[in-house]
């Protein structure tokens, strides 16, 4: 697709999206299954671009974080694969009659599930999001505009390619994948704007591009926000049960944005609970208030927090804690500094969990469990497109559904309106 103007590509987009919002779901699922073969076939070739674009990463000194996102191995690229197998196994939205009824003079009105049309993803240095993006537009009826980075562009062209070519196999057109090859800032501001063409836009990255959106886009967008996540250990907390908790939150993968940012801890087992810090938190660099700080043995190495430390999103090995006096306070610091993506706690009161549920306002709530687990995929919705922090028209961990909208259908048998 060199050379070809993004009002080209999206023109191509926007015809083959009309061919895959008719399109059956046995040939839906066709192609992702020749998809996920064509992706394990072309597996060397991918590894090969992908060195390509880790060593110029290495070179720029990019950091690890950024590195562990772009790299693929045999392994990544089969969990890609997988991934495809995974959504051509799920339900197809498309045609789903989400609700009917009958008028006194006799309409029938339902409202169906249809495709968006060209769901356009504007991503940073994650090449898996080209299979999984694209996975999800096709089984949901919708054509995948892609305009991945610079630093991953040589694998999102051979990812691309294996796409469009295995769609291509079964009578789907290539076009259901359309990869922007231009990566300049310049075409990604023109991508923002191609009405007309692109449905939805869903962003995918750090607040840099989260900001270039909200100035540019001319297009309907779903934000994929920040994720600064917080877990708070209550009064009640089963102590071994949130350290267990803690420790997964935040080092199981430090560099995605359900991982927890700012562990708040009541200042009624603060002592206890921090007195293990080390044990809980191998390795994370921490950053605390006075409170806590006091109460951190040495060895962990703790440091005072300045004030930006409680809305970074960190994305790595380092972790911002807190005392509170209680749950109020808890929720106050919540409210103030989070991001609305995914927030914990871990308590034994159904009273502190019941009102933690309900007053903190975030896409996920959870109790007594992980924020790894706000993610589509453990939501059971296959490989997600993103993970909403916005209200409109979608929230939380985008699936298939949330790739969709709804029409009505109004059937009679010859009234009109006096």
């Amino acid at each position: 697709m060199t050379g070809s103007t993004l009002a080209e590509l999206g023109r191509r987009a926007k015809a083959a999206s009309r061919v895959l919002a008719s399109a059956s779901t046995a040939d839906k699922d066709a192609a992702l299954q020749a998809c996920a073969a064509a992706l394990v076939e072309a597996t060397d070739a991918i590894l090969a671009a992908n060195a390509i674009d880790v060593e110029s990463a290495q070179e720029r000194g990019m950091s690890a974080t950024v590195i562990d996102r772009l790299r693929l191995d045999a392994g990544r690229v089969e969990s890609m694969a997988g991934g495809l197998r995974q959504v051509a196994g799920l339900a197809d939205p498309v045609g789903e009659v989400l609700d009917g009824w009958v008028r006194p003079n006799g309409l029938r009105i339902s409202r169906v599930r249809v495709p968006l049309g060209v769901v356009a993803i504007i991503y940073e240095n994650r090449p898996n999001v080209t299979s999984d993006a694209a996975g999800l537009c096709l089984k949901s009826g919708n054509a995948a505009f892609l305009r991945g980075s610079s630093g991953a562009i040589q694998s999102n062209i051979a990812i691309a390619a294996s796409l469009r070519g295995a769609c291509e196999s079964v009578g789907l057109p290539a076009d259901s994948v359309v990869l922007v090859e231009e990566t300049s800032h310049a075409a990604a501001v023109e991508f923002m704007r191609l009405r007309g063409y692109i449905d939805v836009l869903i962003p995918r990255g750090g607040p840099s591009l989260i900001a270039s959106i909200l100035e540019h886009a001319t297009v309907p967008y779903v934000i994929d926000g920040d994720g600064n996540c917080h877990l708070y250990v209550d009064e009640s907390a089963d102590l071994e049960m949130a350290a267990r908790i803690a420790t997964n939150a935040k080092t199981q993968r430090p560099s995605v944005c359900n991982a927890a940012e700012t562990l708040l801890v009541h200042r009624a087992v603060a002592e206890e609970f921090l007195a293990g810090i080390t044990g809980v938190l191998p390795g994370v660099e921490l950053v605390a208030d006075p409170g806590a700080l006091a109460l951190i043995p040495g060895a962990a190495g703790a440091v005072a927090a300045v004030e930006d430390d409680w809305s970074t999103e960190f994305l790595d090995l380092k972790m911002a804690v807190r005392v509170v006096d209680d749950l109020d306070e808890a929720i106050a610091h919540i409210t103030r500094y989070g991001s609305g993506h995914s927030e914990a706690i871990v308590t034994r009161s159904l009273e502190a969990a019941e009102r933690f549920t309900r007053e903190v306002d975030a896409a996920a709530v959870v109790v007594n469990a992980s924020t790894r687990f706000v993610d589509g995929e453990e939501f059971g919705f296959g490989a997600e497109i993103g993970i909403s922090t916005q209200k409109l028209h979608a929230r939380g961990p985008m699936g298939l559904r949330e790739l969709t909208t709804a029409k009505y259908v109004v059937r009679g048998d010859g009234q009109t309106r006096g």
